[in-house]
């Protein structure tokens, strides 16, 4: 089977400075309500850390949302591009993002598709958006036609979501603090199956990460960003 690749695959076109200036003000934003992650302090300092997909340590939320659903089950019809909801939720829009970002087609469509697709998830605030994390969980345009020859597709499910711990204590202490920006940290764990050409069934593995999720009281939630490590 086929390995999923975390390099970038593709650019915004912003400067290297501007690209890291942006991640800092992300960084900032999450940091005032997630004070004791390791993971945030990454990434105000790492370019290219890849995002961990070690499973949360401590699942908490029981149910998976109609819309964090894959489109498409292992050896059935095409993996459809993953649209986002029209939620005020962070918890539902972090399941809904975590199995859009978790799913892919290569049968079905360009590598390009896949990226443009997970753009219209993004907030269109540019002072907080961080493509890149999330370009990142795209395979490269190399790869994705290696996988396609193959025909590797892979959906996902979203078993449970949650504030991390750090995210709530901090709100608990200053609820006035997310207002700012109004990002949320959304810790997701989930599955994904991934098959190809003569394996329809293919394998499965646990997937889990932190996304940073802003829902304004005026607009439906956003991507901002994928964090560099799993917040428990």
């Amino acid at each position: 089977m086929q390995k999923r690749s975390l390099s970038s695959a593709s650019r915004s076109g912003f400067s290297g400075g501007a690209l890291v200036r942006r991640r800092a003000v992300l960084g900032t934003v999450v940091l005032v309500a997630l004070v004791a992650l390791a993971g945030l302090f990454s990434y105000l300092t790492r370019d290219n850390q890849a995002p961990s997909n070690r499973p949360s340590a401590k699942p908490s939320s029981p149910s998976v949302s109609a819309s964090a659903s894959a489109s498409a089950e292992p050896g059935g019809r095409a993996v459809a591009l993953p649209v986002p909801p029209d939620t005020h939720d962070p918890i539902a829009f972090g399941k809904a993002a975590a199995v859009a970002l978790w799913s892919y087609d290569t049968r079905a469509h360009a590598q390009p598709e896949q990226v443009a697709a997970l753009h219209r998830w993004l907030t269109a605030e540019g002072l907080y958006v961080d493509a890149d994390s999330v370009e990142r969980q795209v395979p490269s345009p190399l790869l994705w036609g290696r996988m396609a020859d193959s025909g590797q597709f892979a959906t996902a499910t979203a078993a449970e979501a949650h504030f991390p711990e750090s995210f709530t204590r901090a709100l608990q202490s200053d609820p006035g603090a997310i207002t700012q920006a109004y990002v949320y940290g959304v810790t997701v764990s989930g599955k994904q199956s991934i098959a190809w050409n003569g394996s329809p069934q293919g394998g499965a593995e646990d997937r889990s990460a932190t996304l940073a999720v802003q829902c304004r009281p005026d607009r439906p939630c956003a991507l901002v960003g994928v964090m560099p490590s799993v917040a428990p």
